[in-house]
């Protein structure tokens, strides 16, 4: 039986994400004073950040109104492709009376013959569920890899546009979405209705991926490497790794966001790190061989 969250999907899926934003960085936030734990001191992040957290706060909101109005303008134009539709007219292993047609094997059979039909309807809607993640966060890596390196090479660009950004030497949490208004729409906005158009997921669905997007974003940029963090663990990209582009000599490495390497690894613009521990307490993200 579907949640009812007492509001549209639509206008949830537009909400989500911002409340998780700050939530979630506050929690950062709060946590910030585990010196053993930053990757940068307390001092360093003073000195040598370029932007007060008042402007910084400003430009996140600003930038999140924009992204507000452009979630609701793509939601009420449809939910995309219809994956599950593809899916079941291509791949129509789905439909026990075409399994010969596909050429399965009799222990296939069996186990389709033997499923109920809600079962198998919750079998591919979580197929389908996964799937349309997978594509989401392929096309989303996707389009700001090449996004963001392209604005690193272009003098313009990045002098006008993403410096903005690079102006957080030392990053933290709530920093993750400062960016100019034009980077904001071409690589965060953009990017986002992208995955949704193309992974063909439903509002609802990206109420939980959006969400899903920003905890990770704000993760990459918190600063800090604590013990246990699961994005450490299932993800290569990470607060670290991120950190390592956002000093001098990485700006023209580790250019992907937010999930996955595969592209600074496919095209020679990965730079590993190990982690130091630095002399005044806390760790720091040094570049290394693989």
């Amino acid at each position: 039986m579907p949640i009812d969250f007492g509001v549209s999907d639509e206008l949830l899926g537009t909400i989500a994400p911002i409340v998780v934003y700050w939530v979630y960085s506050g929690m950062y936030m709060l946590m910030g004073s585990f010196e053993n734990y930053r990757l940068h001191s307390v001092k360093d992040e003073n000195e040598k950040n370029l932007v007060s957290k008042a402007t910084v706060v400003k430009g996140v909101l600003f930038q999140q109104t924009i992204q507000a109005i452009v979630s609701v303008i793509l939601f009420k134009r449809g939910n995309g492709v219809d994956v599950e539709r593809i899916i079941r007219k291509h791949f129509t292993f789905w439909r026990l009376n075409e399994v010969e047609d596909v050429g399965h094997d009799l222990a296939r059979v069996w186990l389709l013959e033997n499923d109920s039909g809600a079962a198998m309807d919750q079998k591919r809607s979580l197929i389908v569920l996964l799937g349309q993640f997978v594509v989401a966060m392929l096309v989303l890596d996707t389009w700001q890899y090449f996004m963001h390196r392209y604005m690193h090479h272009n003098k313009f660009l990045y002098r006008h546009i993403h410096s903005q950004h690079h102006r957080l030497v030392v990053p933290y949490s709530f920093g993750a979405l400062y960016n100019h208004p034009v980077e904001g729409l071409l690589l965060d906005t953009i990017g986002g209705a992208l995955s949704f158009l193309f992974s063909g997921m439903s509002p609802r669905t990206s109420i939980f991926f959006f969400s899903f997007a920003t905890i990770k974003t704000v993760d990459d940029h918190c600063g800090l490497w604590l013990p246990g963090n699961l994005f450490h663990v299932f993800f290569r990209n990470n607060s670290a790794y991120h950190d390592i582009h956002h000093q001098l000599y990485g700006s023209k490495y580790n250019f992907s966001q937010p999930f996955f390497v595969m592209w600074d690894k496919i095209l020679g613009t990965h730079m590993p790190y190990s982690l130091e521990k630095r002399a005044d307490g806390g760790l720091e993200a040094r570049p290394s061989k693989d």
